[in-house]
This record gives C-alpha cells, structure tokens and sequence, in this order.
C-alpha cells in the first residue's frame, strides 16, 4: 500500500502543477503571428477546375469545433460523465413508488401451526412506497470518484480539440502544397512548351535527337500537371470531409501557397519545451484524474466492509419492497373494510461479501486498476516528451529546409531564364555555327526549376504543418488560433 502511495505521489508531482505556474508557462512561450511573405517567384493562382470553395486558414480553424464528429462526441461524454456524476450524488435518496396492488387466493395453504386450511381472501390496496438503499461507502466514494471521470472528459474534450486543429491545418497545409505544385507545374510546363516552339524553329542547328528530348520533356511535365491536379482534389477531399463541408467542391484557399506559420519561437530549446509539455498536456490532465478516480474506488472497498448499510423497504404488499402506506381492504368473497394502512420495514446491515473473499478480492481489483492507471499515466508523460522532440526536430529541420529551398527555387528560376536567353545566342567553332547553350541544357534547367518548385512548397508545407504538431505536442489550447488572436499580414507590394 505504501508502494501505491508513493507512486501516485510522484505522479501527482510530475502531472499536476498550479494554476500560477500554468500562467508564467504559457507567458514564456506566445504563439506568433502568421504571415505570407513576399514570394521567391512571381506567383498567380491555378485555374479552377470544378465548383470552388474559397476558404482561409482562420475560417478553417474556427471550423474544427463546429464541424468536426470528435469534438461532438467529446462534447456528449461529457454529458453522459455528467449524468453519471448525477446518479452517484443522489443514490442515497429513496425510490417513491405509487400504485395499487389486488391479491386473491383461493385452495389450500399450510398454517403456522402446520396444518393443512382451504380460505379464500382477497385484498386490495392502492398508496405508495418508500423504499432506499443507503451504502455509506457508495454514497461517499462514488460521487468523488464520477467527479473525477468528468473532470477526465473535460480535459478529453480538449484534446479532441487540439487533435481536431492539428488534422485540419494538416489537411489545409496539403491543399495548399497541391496548389503550389501545380503552380509550378505549370510553369514548367509552360517553359518545355516554349522550348519546343523554339527547337523546332533553329532547324539544322539542333539535331532532331534534341527536339525528340524536349517533346519528350513537354509530355512528362504535362503528366506532372496531371498528377498535381489530382493532388489538389484529392486532398480538397480530405479537408472537406474533416470538416464536413460540401463534398463535391474544390478547396480553394484564399492565401497563397507560400504562407508561413510561425507559431512558437524558434529560440526555445527541448529544456524548455518538453516541460511546457508535460504541463499543459489535457491527456495528463485526463490521465491525473482517472488515477484521482481509481483511488476513490479503491477507498469506497476498503470502508465497505466495516461500515453498515441501511436498508428502508414497504413490506404492505407481496413482494415487499412495493407498497408501505395506503388504503387496504379485503374479505373473502367481496372487498370491503378499507382504511389506512402503514409498513415499512428499517434495516442496518453490514455486508461481507463471500466471508470477506470478496471483498478482499475486489480491493486487489481496484489496487491493480489504480496502478494500472498510474503507468498508464508514466507511459503518457514518455510519449508526450517524445512527441516535443520529434515535432521539434520537424520544426528546426523545416525551417533550415525552407531557407535552402526558397534559395534554390529562386536560382532554378535564373537558371531558366538564362538557359533560354543563350539558346537564341550563336557562336562560331571554326566553318560551323553553333548554339551557346543547347536544347538539352534547357531541358535540364527545366527539370531542376520542377524539382525546385516540390522542394519549396513541399518545405513550407513541412514547415507549416512542423509548427502545428509542435503547437499540439505543448498541449497549447485550439481555442486561442481560433481566435482574434490569429492574423494574417497580406503581401507588401514592392
């Protein structure tokens, strides 16, 4: 027992924590503004293909709670926990039951003295009964322990919340890479086209090996304008089932693809974050309470044995249990002589379930669900610290990716520009003419500026969706990006 108490002291020490200390911790870590920066390259919106759905990452977000099936169930828990809760606080108080109750008999029955008799009565009675159960260690220990549960739905609720969030600004995040892919699929395949336009006009300066490499290049970039269309719907399908919106839209967002979330500030270190974790994650708060709740339990089978029940019943009718105060009267062949009539009966037991076995055995029950509550609580806390560190991890990692990424796009953006510019240029190699840069260098710088453009919008998707899942892994309330506190700065024109 002791073993127990030590273990739900340190877990009450590791999860719990004051209501100044949850302040001056979320003071030290403020979610920052969200912003669109200039983009790396000239940007303009794909063509819609189908019924457009416009919608900004706010709106989405303010979605979550009304939409989203989790939340509604979350949100119904809390009211079964509730209702629960209820029962538990007036179990104590009597059952009323009113009705009438006729008996007629008729034939043999066996006296008191054993002998053998043929009456014939009949009876009749109409009131009503008061009849009640009274265990002190339920009355006690089970409205603690249903206070408890709903404390653990509440914070359940929460989670469902922040793992709502999560899911949708991921699903939005993947629109939004689609788009920009598509966009520089696009763009692409814009540059293979005017190549080929231009392959075909140089003639004898470009053997026809080189005009068959970029048609051959203008149909791959074509199929990845496919391909990114399908990327678009398909994850335009995922959003708008998380968020239960029309399923035959398209998802059109109203900020650019290249929007960039910066939730929490890069300068705070694992030190600092895994603890901001372990403090404001609502699954330890939903944990600590069903360890709370799993201890009341365990106490309600200790005292159960040692303190008496009492027990209230009308004994006026058979069974007994039913009727205790009414109107009565009877006779053999006609019902007759009615008046008032009271009984009730008053019990104080005490209960030893299988000569104590039982009981016993239910307390090692309850000592094992407590225990098993605590580890479970242990085991969290682990994953919660991972969760911190490898959503940090994603964050760092994006956020350098990001850097490189708008780099390269910006230089595969030059590099086509120039490519294209020295293939209109000629010089001489002796008697022959001959190109500055040939076609297949083009389809070379075409192929980069592809993979650039996946690379950039692929990492500040990462980096979008990097800053949410560390938001959510802080325990961080959906509630606040909801929330005015949410902006978006538009682009400035240069």
């Amino acid at each position: 027992m002791v073993r127990i108490r030590k273990l739900v002291a340190l877990a009450l020490l590791l999860v719990g924590m004051s209501p100044l200390a949850a302040q001056q911790n979320r003071d030290a870590i403020r979610p920052l503004e969200i912003t669109t920066p200039t983009p790396p390259v000239p940007w303009s919106p794909p063509v819609l293909r189908g019924q457009a759905l416009p919608i900004n990452l706010p709106t989405a977000l303010r979605l979550v709670n009304a939409r989203t099936m989790d939340i509604a169930i979350a949100a119904h828990r809390i009211q079964q926990a509730t209702a629960q809760l209820s029962q538990a606080k007036y179990a104590w108080l009597p059952t009323i039951t009113v009705g009438s109750d006729y008996l007629r008999h008729d034939g043999r029955v066996q006296d008191v003295l054993g002998g053998i008799v043929s009456p014939t009565r009949s009876s009749f009675m109409t009131g009503l009964g008061v009849n009640a159960i009274l265990t002190p260690s339920d009355a006690i220990f089970a409205p603690l322990a249903a206070r408890q549960v709903v404390r653990a739905r509440v914070a359940d609720l929460d989670t469902a919340a922040n793992n709502g969030t999560l899911v949708v600004a991921e699903a939005y995040f993947t629109v939004q890479q689609a788009r920009g892919e598509l966009v520089g699929a696009e763009l692409a395949a814009r540059h293979a086209e005017e190549l080929v336009r231009r392959a075909d006009k140089l003639g004898g300066l470009v053997p026809p090996v080189e005009t068959v490499r970029a048609r051959t290049e203008l149909a791959r970039r074509k199929q990845v304008v496919h391909r990114a269309q399908e990327s678009w719907q398909f994850a335009s399908a995922e959003l708008i089932r998380v968020l239960r919106l029309d399923p035959a839209a398209l998802i059109d967002p109203v900020e650019p693809p290249y929007l960039r979330v910066s939730l929490i500030a890069p300068e705070h270190t694992l030190d600092t974050l895994i603890p901001a974790g372990l403090r404001n994650r609502p699954e330890l708060a939903s944990q600590q309470a069903l360890v709370e709740a799993t201890l009341q339990r365990l106490r309600q089978e200790r005292v159960r044995p040692l303190i008496p029940s009492l027990v209230l019943k009308g004994t006026g009718t058979n069974p007994p249990a039913s009727l205790s105060g009414g109107v009565f009267g009877g006779g053999n062949d006609a019902l007759g002589k009615y008046g008032p009539r009271g009984d009730f009966e008053l019990q104080i037991v005490w209960e030893f379930q299988n000569l104590m076995f039982g009981n016993r055995a239910k307390m090692k029950e309850r000592q094992a669900e407590n225990q098993i509550a605590i580890f479970e609580m242990f085991r969290l806390q682990d994953r919660v610290a991972a969760e911190v560190a490898q959503a940090h991890a994603q964050a760092t990692s994006a956020a350098n990716r990001l850097a490189d990424a708008e780099a390269g796009l910006k230089d595969a953006v030059d590099s086509v520009d120039k490519n294209f510019q020295g293939l209109s240029q000629t010089r001489r190699a002796g008697d022959l003419l001959i190109l500055l840069v040939r076609p297949q260098e083009v389809v070379a710088s075409i192929q980069a500026l592809g993979q650039a453009n996946s690379d950039f919008y692929g990492a500040v998707a990462d980096h979008n969706r990097a800053q949410f899942r560390l938001y959510r892994a802080l325990g961080y309330p959906a509630q606040f990006l909801a929330g005015k506190e949410l902006c978006l700065e538009e682009p400035r024109t240069k």
